[in-house]
Formats: structure tokens, sequence, C-alpha cells
């Protein structure tokens, strides 16, 4: 019973992973989890979460800094009391706290600009994690198609391999019937040999496509022992010329195509820029304001009435002669608290402050100078980046077309030399040409299959770069 239990347990154990081994993965699964999951482009979406972070910060930084000030302060010895700014030999205890405000109200527009460069900043790094996404899905659809036509090449080999046992098979018969030399044996056997080492050629590089596609989608080890792509239904291939012009791809690509907004918006970011370094000439205008502020010093004393004691002298004569009596007051001092010190020593305060730049080492004059640069650099990376893309879109066009040619080129040979096959095994099948020419005629045609393989998926994946430049989604 607890034997069957245990089997029980592994059979649901395993369960789960053999429908993980079952599942095939589409192109656009392939795409779909490498844009949740690549490294690359979650260290883009950080820098577009940096970019956000400045932006809030450049929108809080209009609003009126609030801070509080507090200071402790020990003297020793003879020192300058605060509060009654005479010398006192004994040892003082001070403090002073605060609360205070201060706004900029005019600084050349400076905040307002920044931002204005904040918000394109962040434009621009959104569009940079969509030019990435955009590579990683074309690099997937490259290396899912590179499988594809690795599969059919493989299919191709293993074909041929069943042919040519065929043929090893006929062949011995022929030639234990004394029809044929035992040379001609060898020479199918050796075919045979051959091919086998192309299918094996064939399966390696499957293995090595597979891999490649592992790598970009970045799946762990047990993904990876499981991993098989789906085989799709190929749309069909027509006998014509592609009609879209070069033009057309490129106006469509630049109203739709992160990299072109990612530089328009850098421009935008550079302009204001040189906005910002300009303010710097304008006077800058600020409020300050000290809502409470207030003082403490254990040298600050007042009268204490109960020990007063007034005592007469003379102080001086009248002309008569008689003594003129002055009065003396002695009394002791008691220490005012922290409370009523805070309570009466409290003051509040407004000021309003002009500074106006006169000369600071040519510091604005360069920076400004800096900021033109940086905008003469931004337009013509512009510039520079619409030029590459009309020269890839133009590459592409002129791929997706030399392919068409070559897979209708492709086709008719192929045509032709699968005629000239058969009718050169049959010949070979009643003996009247060599094992030679036979394996001759056969690579031939195993050529010809590849190189319309190669072909078709050539222009499969040239097309789909153009329908990616016109803002199409890339799938099967």
């Amino acid at each position: 019973m607890a034997v069957q239990r245990i089997k029980l347990i592994l059979i649901l154990f395993f369960i789960p992973y053999c429908i993980i081994a079952q599942e095939e993965w589409s192109l656009e699964k392939c795409i779909s989890y490498a844009l949740e999951n690549n490294i690359q482009i979650k260290q883009q979406e950080l820098n577009a979460q940096y970019s956000e972070n400045n932006l809030l910060q450049s929108k809080l930084n209009i609003l009126p800094t609030l801070n509080g000030y507090a200071m402790y302060q020990s003297n020793f010895g003879t020192t300058v009391d605060p509060f009654t700014s005479s010398f006192t030999p004994n040892n003082v205890q001070s403090g002073n706290v605060s609360l205070s405000s201060t706004m900029t109200l005019f600084n050349g527009f400076q905040k307002y600009n920044t931002i204005k460069q904040s918000k394109f900043d962040l434009l621009a790094s959104i569009q940079d994690v969509e030019k990435m996404k955009n590579d990683i899905s074309l690099n997937i659809a490259s290396a899912y198609l590179q499988i594809l036509f690795n599969l059919e090449l493989a299919e191709i080999a293993k074909n041929q391999i069943a042919i040519t046992e065929q043929q090893v098979d006929r062949t011995r018969k022929m030639v234990n019937a004394g029809s044929l030399a035992k040379g001609s044996l060898l020479e199918v056997e050796a075919q045979e040999a051959s091919e086998e080492l192309q299918y094996v050629n064939a399966k390696n590089q499957l293995d090595i496509s597979y891999l490649n596609l592992i790598q970009l989608l970045d799946l762990d080890s047990t993904q990876s022992i499981s991993f098989e792509i789906e085989k799709p239904l190929l749309p069909e291939i027509k006998e014509q010329e592609l009609h879209i012009s070069i033009e057309d791809i490129y106006m469509e690509a630049v109203d739709t195509l992160p990299q072109i907004k990612s530089a328009e918006y850098k421009l935008k970011s550079a302009e204001k820029g040189l906005a910002i370094a300009q303010g710097s000439r304008s006077p800058r205008l600020s409020a300050n304001a000290t809502w409470w502020a207030s003082g403490y010093s254990s040298a600050l004393g007042m009268p204490d009435l109960t020990t007063l004691s007034m005592d007469t002298m003379i102080s001086g004569f009248t002309s008569s002669g008689e003594d003129v009596y002055a009065y003396d007051y002695n009394y002791d001092t008691k220490p005012v608290s922290l409370t009523d010190q805070f309570s009466d020593n409290k003051s509040t305060s407004f000021s309003v402050s002009l500074s106006i730049p006169i000369f600071n080492n040519w510091q604005v004059s360069n920076a400004v100078s800096n900021a033109k640069i940086n905008l003469l650099n931004q337009q013509y990376q512009l510039e520079s980046t619409r030029n590459m893309l009309l020269k890839e879109i133009q590459q592409a066009h002129a791929d997706a077309v030399a392919a068409l040619k070559k897979f209708q080129a492709s086709r008719k040979a192929l045509s032709s030399i699968e005629e000239a096959f058969h009718y050169t095994q049959e010949k070979f099948n009643v003996g009247l040409v060599s094992s030679v020419d036979y394996n001759l005629s056969k690579s031939q045609l195993t050529k010809a299959r590849s190189d319309l393989l190669q072909a078709k998926y050539e222009y499969i994946f040239k097309t789909k770069i153009l329908d990616f430049y016109m803002g199409k989604s890339i799938k099967l």
C-alpha cells in the first residue's frame, strides 16, 4: 500500500513537467516572454523611472522650502553673553531655534524650463525602452526563423538518407545477382555515409540555433531542457514584386519608430537646456521668511525681589554744606527658565532679496556656449538617425526584392533539377548510369532544395523587417 502511494505521489509530481515538456513556444510567446524578462529592457526601464523621478523633482522645486534649525553652544571661561552682549566670566550655555522658508519668485524661468526639459528627457527614455524592445523582437524573430530553416534543412537531409538507403538496398541486390560490380555498392554506401554526416551537421546547426534563441530569452536550465518552438503554417510566397515603395515605408517609419521620436525629444530637451543656461543671465528675486525664531542663554537672569535690600550712602554735598544721600539697592538674580526665554525671545521676519549677475568668471557665457553646442549636436544626431533609418529601409527593401527573385529562380531551378533527377534515377535503377552520376544528380537536387529553403526564409524575414518599419507587429 505504501509503495502505491509513493508511485501516485511521483506521478502527480511529474505531471506538470510532462505538461511543460509538451508545450511549444510560438513566435508571439517568445517575444512576449523576452519583453517581460529581458535584463537589458529592465535596465532601460529603470533609466526611464530615473527620468520620471527627475521630472517630479523639477516640479516640486517650484514649491517654497521649509526648514527647521536648532543650535546648542557651551562656552567656557570669559565669553560674551549672546543676549546681553556683555562679558561674563561664567560658563554660558546657549541655544537658538528657528523655522524658516525660502521661495524663488523669478530666476529667468529656469525652473519652468527645467520641468520642460525633464519631461522631454522622460519621453526620450520611454522611446529608448521601445527601441530596445523592437531590437530584441527582431533578434528573436531572426533566431526563430533560423530554427525553422534548420528544421526543414535537417528534414531534407533525413529524407535524402531514406532515398539513399533504398538505393543501397537495390544496389546490393543487383550486386548479389551479378548485374553490377561491387564497386557500385561501395560508391552508394559512401554516398550514404556522406549524407549521414550532412544530417549530423544539420542537427548540430539546429541545436545551435535553438541555443541561440534560448540565450536570447534568458531561459533557465529547467525551461531549456523542454524548450520546443511551434511550427507555424508559413504564408505562401506569391509570384509578384513588392509594390510598396521605399518612400512610403520611410514616411511611415519616421512617424512611428521610437528611435526617431527619441532623437526628436532629445533635441527638444537640448533646446530647453539652452533656455536654462540663458536664464542664468537674468536677475534673481527671492523671498525669505522666518516664521518663528527664539533663543536661550543660561547667563540671562531676572531680579529676585525677595532678596531686595537698600543701603544709604553719602553721594555728595549741597552748596550750604549739607550731605546728599543716595540709595543703593542690592538683590540677587534667579535664572530664567527655557520656556520663558523661548516665549520672551521669539521673533518673526520677512525679507526680499534681488541678485543681479554682473561678473562670474564667464561661467554663464560658457554654459550658454556649451548648451548651444549640445543643441547643434542633437540636431546632427536627429539628422543622422533619419539618414540611418533611410539607409536601413533601402537595404531591407533591396534585400527583400533580391530574396524574392532568388526564391523565384530557385523554385524554377528546383523544378528542372527534380525532373532531371527522376530521369537519372530511373536510368540508374536499370543500370544505364553510374553511381557517380547518380550521386552528382542527387547532390544537385539537395543543394537546389537547400537554396530554395534559404531563399524562402530570407524573403519571409526581410518582409517582416519591412512590416516592422511600417509599424506592424512581428508575427508569423
